[in-house]
């Protein structure tokens, strides 16, 4: 069956190359790798479905991030994760901008460290609490939050 508008897009892939390198150590190919698939790749995918959300009542776009991409409290753990994530966020605020015409509202989230396979065993959160946040964009949320990065349903400096 063919459907002519999207109402949500989660952009949830991410990679993870480089948790045991450091800024001055990790090689151009995870760099590159991680850019391209935590950063580009969102970006590429809402290029590719932009004409669907323009046709939706309420059309959102939910970029799935991390704590690790903020400025604020950037340390020095996996810097390719880290820098992609930073990146992801200006996207997800330079989309939000561009696409309020259409009335599409863009976010990031941070779920937290999870128990995935991403995460590992030892995660302290479970994939519910980290989807949380993620649900209520795209089903609950006001329409007035575009352009932010959240973490617990709650804006945080990124």
């Amino acid at each position: 069956q063919l459907y002519d508008r999207l109402d949500v897009l989660v952009n949830n892939a991410g990679i993870l190359l480089d948790s045991e390198e450091s800024i001055l150590t990790v090689s151009e190919d995870d760099l590159n790798a991680t850019w391209n698939t935590n950063s580009l790749g969102p970006l590429r995918v809402v290029r590719a479905f932009v004409s669907f959300l323009k046709e939706s009542r309420d059309p959102r776009v939910i970029n799935v991030s991390s704590l690790a991409g903020q400025l604020k409290d950037m340390g020095s753990w996996a810097p390719a994760y880290s820098i992609s994530k930073t990146a992801l966020n200006a996207v997800t605020c330079l989309l939000a901008n561009e696409l309020q015409h259409f009335s599409i509202k863009v976010n990031a989230v941070s779920p937290g460290w999870i128990r995935t396979d991403m995460g590992g065993p030892g995660a302290p959160g479970t994939l519910e609490e980290g989807s949380d946040t993620i649900v209520w964009l795209a089903a609950e949320a006001p329409a007035s939050i575009t352009g932010q990065f959240l973490r617990d349903r709650e804006s945080t400096d990124w």
